[in-house]
């Protein structure tokens, strides 16, 4: 991945387009979700961490419900949005397009830790279509890096556990988008080496997971590329 592609910024401001109240209550549920869950935590709770009364939340969502679908699903948005643009801007090799989407999963996780906790931990409490929505969106993300894998491996570039057809490229996606993700379950405080050096790690990583057919090695922050000697 040369230097001048970098993965677009990763914003913190939620609801997407909400107003600056709407942001300050999304922020305080956020935290009291994440560290509480949605069913421990009362609307109370949320509006006093804003300084407001309870009845405030209700001039800006139907429910504490409402506010935890327009969470849920603006954070998926965002990450499916981002995620596609990291994938384009890595240019056409499955190799580079696969350690790119890695990077970005990584740092949107690591850097959003609460965030991706309620996403992944409180989204099932959705019901009927709100929850629909929400699975559609997250089906998105992880055919976007399916199809990666399953293209990859139709080219030779990747060697996939079980066989190179869209049962092993759907498993591959699933195992990696599953390790990104649970990084929100760890203690960043204890990775001294930092954000940038895990996500060179992971995507080493992945590459290996999915039999690149050529090897990443770390070095000077990036991953570089050689080829494998064939097995």
């Amino acid at each position: 991945m040369s230097a001048d592609r970098e993965l677009p910024p990763i914003g913190s401001e939620l609801p997407i387009g909400g107003t600056a109240l709407q942001r300050k209550l999304a922020a305080a549920a956020i935290d009291l979700f994440s560290s509480q869950g949605v069913q421990g935590t009362t609307v109370r709770q949320i509006t006093g961490a804003c300084g407001l009364t309870p009845g405030a939340l209700y001039n800006h969502f139907t429910s504490k419900d409402h506010l935890l679908y327009v969470i849920v699903r603006d954070i998926h948005l965002a990450a499916d949005e981002r995620m596609a643009a990291a994938i384009a801007s890595a240019g056409p090799d499955p190799a580079e397009q696969l350690a790119a989407t890695v990077r970005f999963l990584v740092a949107d996780t690591a850097e959003h830790k609460r965030r991706s906790r309620v996403a992944n931990r409180e989204f099932n409490l959705l019901a009927g279509p709100r929850r629909q929505e929400v699975r559609a969106i997250r089906q998105r993300i992880r055919d976007r890096l399916t199809g990666i894998l399953q293209t990859g491996a139709e080219l030779g570039a990747f060697d996939l556990a079980g066989g190179n057809e869209l049962l092993g490229a759907n498993l591959a996606a699933s195992a990696i988008i599953t390790a990104c993700v649970h990084i929100s379950e760890w203690t960043l405080e204890h990775y001294s080496p930092g954000i940038p050096d895990l996500q060179e790690r992971y995507a080493l990583m992945a590459l290996r997971m999915t039999g690149a057919r050529t090897l990443a090695r770390k070095q000077g922050g990036e991953i570089l590329r050689r080829d494998v000697p064939a097995r």
